[in-house]
Formats: structure tokens, sequence, C-alpha cells
């Protein structure tokens, strides 16, 4: 397994948030001549503080409509998740499937206690078996690896530091004619700061990682180059849609959910994937 420091890097995380919401307030102080909103931003990261780490797994979930499913339900993704965890040694995480064709998966929660595993409908439909327990084992090893909380909470911060900068669009007037100069300013940085913020905090390396883990787990690299270059075909033919509250979790996913553009390049969290498939095939050819 590999260390991330991901303790140190949701201190950080957690630092930037306070810090971007201190200075939001001072600027509508400012302008307002009161110390009430500096006090008001104060509590607003008071309480995301607290909902971001006991709720970062159910925050990713609800992003991508995610539902649980039983056993019953779905036999032969319990199998592999239940066979996986065994041979790790660790809690079987709960599992969820989102109702989109676009295929993916990702894993999320605090601690692998308390993590939850989730496939969508498109990567379920698309890879075989084999293909689908390389997927899990990259997904689980987010868990052992202790990457998830990292990644959840920077979802949290970026989606809080949008929605703020959604409220200062507004500041100073009632609609969009009347808002003020300084936060529709705001507004304009606010957004692709926070996906720049989710970029340095989530390393891709940590991408690598996981597949090589992954792949020591499951015993089979090549599972996976194969499952990852099926999902880069599937995702071109069902991107999801660049609605914020997915811009702030596709991080956390086993590839870019979107349509490859200069901007989706430019916030790139994955590192590329005929990269990662070489690196799998090398470690393959290494095990033989």
């Amino acid at each position: 397994m590999h260390n991330h420091h991901n303790g140190l890097k949701t201190a950080a995380l957690f630092g930037v948030l306070w810090a971007v919401l201190l200075g939001l307030g001072g600027i509508i102080g400012v302008g307002t001549r009161s110390s009430a909103p500096i006090l008001i931003m104060a509590l607003i990261g008071v309480g995301t503080t607290f909902y971001g780490y006991w709720n970062s797994d159910k925050i990713a979930i609800r992003s991508m409509q995610a539902f649980p499913v039983t056993e019953g339900q779905a036999p032969q993704l319990y199998q592999i998740v239940r066979e996986l965890s065994m041979r790790a040694n660790q809690p079987m995480p709960r599992i969820y499937v989102s109702p989109t064709m676009n295929p993916n998966a990702f894993a999320t929660g605090r601690n692998p206690r308390n993590a939850a595993v989730c496939c969508t409908e498109g990567i379920l439909q698309l890879l075989d078996p084999r293909e689908l327990r390389g997927v899990l084992g990259h997904e689980l090893m987010h868990v052992y690896n202790r990457d998830i909380l990292t990644s959840s909470v920077a979802a949290a911060v970026a989606g809080v530091i949008t929605s703020v900068g959604q409220m200062l669009l507004f500041f100073g007037g009632g609609d969009r004619r009347n808002a003020n100069p300084l936060a529709m300013i705001a507004m304009a940085l606010l957004a692709p700061f926070a996906a720049s913020l989710i970029q340095m905090a989530i390393s891709r390396t940590r991408e690598y990682d996981a597949d090589e883990d992954g792949s020591q787990l499951t015993g089979d690299p090549l599972a996976l180059a194969s499952a990852l270059a099926k999902i880069e075909r599937g995702v071109s033919i069902a991107p999801l849609p660049q609605d914020q509250r997915l811009v702030n979790t596709s991080h956390l996913m086993i590839a870019n959910p979107f349509r490859g553009g200069a901007m989706t390049k430019l916030f790139a969290t994955h590192p590329p994937m005929r990269d990662r498939i070489a690196r799998l095939e090398r470690m393959a050819g290494q095990q033989q």
C-alpha cells in the first residue's frame, strides 16, 4: 500500500476552506461596514467542516443519484467485493449502483469501516466479470490506501466554495443586473478555483498507485487494463453532463466521466488512460 499523507492533505483542505470563507466574509464586511459577515462565514466554516467529515460518502453518492443494492439485486457485485475484501482482510463496504449509462465506479467514505463502493449501470453492462473485478480491486485500494477521505472532503470543499461564490453573485442586489461587480468577479474566479483545488489536492499518482495495488490484490493487471480501455470508449459515447455537483465529485471516479476538451484536460485529476494501460501491461509482463 502507498502513503499519500492524506491526514495532512485533509487538514490543508479545511484550512483553505476556512481562509476562503473568512476572506469572503471580510470582503462583504468592508462593503457593509459590519463584522457580522465574518462571524457568519466562520459559522459556515464550522458547519461545513463537521458536515464534510461525517457525510463525505453521502455527498458523492447523492451527486450520482445512486441507491443501495442488496445481494439479491446484485449478486455478482457482492461476490466480487466480498472476495476482495476478505483477501485484503478488511471490512466489506456498502454497495451502491448509480442509474447512468456512463461507465464508471468510485469509492468514498471517511475510513474503511464507513466506506461505500458505487458502480454505474453502464459499467455493470459494459464489463465482463473479470474486468469488473479489476475495477473493484482498484476502488477498494483507494479505501485501504486512505485516499477516499481526502477525495471526499475535496469534493465537499469545492462544492461549498462554489456555492458561496454563487451567493456572492447576488450580493448587493436581488438579480444579476444589480449584482455587485466585486461579487461577479469573485464568482468568475471561484468556480475554476474549486476545480484547481481538487487538482492540487488529489495527485495523479494516487490513480497509478491504486492501479498497481488493485492489480496486486486481484493478481490480474491485464483485467484492469482491458476494463480501462472499454471505459474510455464508453465514456466518449455516454459522457456525464457538466453539472457542478458532478464536476466536484468526478475526481473520485476511476475515469474522467466527461467528454474530453481543453478545459477538461486543464483541470484533469486523472492521468492519461493510455499511460495507465501501458503501466498495467508492463506490470503484467513483469509477473510472467
